[in-house]
């Protein structure tokens, strides 16, 4: 907090300091013997005429605050220091991560593009907002919507909070619109080499197709001719399988691994749940590792939910942290609602 020589509390902020990433003291309790101190940072993303102040934190949840129970208050860097991990922008990851999981089409909207995929999964049926849409806002999703209506799909926003050069002040225009958000989840990274050090993945079968015995264990049963093609996408893929105990079932554990340039991207890493806590997911995330930085790649990325707490503990144990957190804002039904 902002301490002036006199070694009092001082607000250091204002209305004009709106899209900056700040730090913040507040007064909370019931003025009956109950107040505390409680610190907020976090990009300010308003600060209406009325003295209440909106605060975005790095997970996206949103902080309201009235003027009058600040205490302290100042602008700090734009994001903290990473001292794990590969440094990479929010762009590159971005860019790297939609290479990875491509729609089956797509169309620019000034810096934003728009995808489909006939709705399998939010990421490939997502507009990627990077940058002005050529249009003022509401054009803008006007726009949007009226493209995925003429698909027959419900118009998301994907957008991200917690890095440098992330969307927080587009998630509280969206939020301002009736948007709602569905679904978040993170984008960690890490290095290659200490997994693909972690075993041996001897019994790990890789492929560049996902084979029916791979499609039998992913959890997104049915899946089409679309989905096929949105798995199969990216500049390098390979499938990781571990054969089941059972001959002609299911595999044991399954992988998919996607190397762009320096990086590469692991998803649908899946185990049997009759099997898990026996190191076969390490087991396939090190082969595909050693086969990433065999084709040159030297960092990874992956995308995680909030609540998957067993993978998380995995991700992390493998040297993994998180970057950033990403979010989809779905439409509302209709307008004004």
């Amino acid at each position: 907090m902002e301490i002036s020589a006199a070694g009092r509390f001082e607000v250091r902020i204002t209305a004009a300091d709106v899209g900056k990433r700040v730090s913040v003291r507040r007064l909370t309790g019931n003025g009956v013997g109950a107040e505390k101190f409680t610190d907020t940072v976090g990009v300010l993303t308003s600060w209406d005429d009325d003295g209440m102040l909106t605060i975005t934190r790095r997970d996206g949840e949103t902080v309201r605050i009235p003027e009058s129970a600040l205490v302290a208050g100042k602008v700090v860097p734009a994001a903290p220091a990473r001292r794990r991990g590969p440094a990479a922008t929010y762009r590159e990851l971005a860019r790297v991560a939609s290479r990875g999981w491509r729609p089956v089409e797509s169309e620019r909207l000034g810096e934003w593009e728009l995808r489909a995929a006939a709705g399998f999964t939010r990421r490939a049926n997502s507009v990627l907002p990077l940058g002005d849409p050529g249009l003022p806002l509401d054009a803008a999703l006007t726009a949007v919507r009226r493209w995925y209506g003429e698909r027959g799909l419900p118009a998301y926003v994907q957008t991200a909070t917690g890095a440098e050069g992330t969307q927080e002040l587009l998630c509280a225009e969206l939020e301002r619109r009736g948007w709602l958000r569905e679904v978040s989840a993170e984008l960690w990274t890490g290095g290659l080499a200490p997994v693909a050090d972690r075993a041996e993945g001897a019994d790990v079968v890789l492929s560049r197709a996902a084979g029916e015995d791979w499609l039998a264990r992913y959890q997104r049963k049915g899946v089409s001719e679309v989905a096929l093609k949105v798995l199969g996408s990216g500049p390098s893929v390979w499938f990781a399988t571990v054969p089941g105990e059972s001959p002609g079932g299911a595999p044991a554990a399954i992988g998919r691994l996607v190397v762009d340039g320096r990086w590469a991207g692991f998803a649908a890493v899946e185990v049997d749940p009759g099997l898990r806590r026996r190191g076969l997911a390490t087991e396939v995330m090190a082969a595909l590792a050693r086969r990433a930085l065999e084709e040159g790649a030297s960092a990874a990325w992956l995308q995680v939910e909030t609540d998957n707490e067993g993978a998380r503990a995995l991700y992390a144990r493998l040297g993994f942290v998180a970057h950033h957190a990403y979010h989809h804002y779905r439409a509302p039904e209709a307008d004004g609602s």
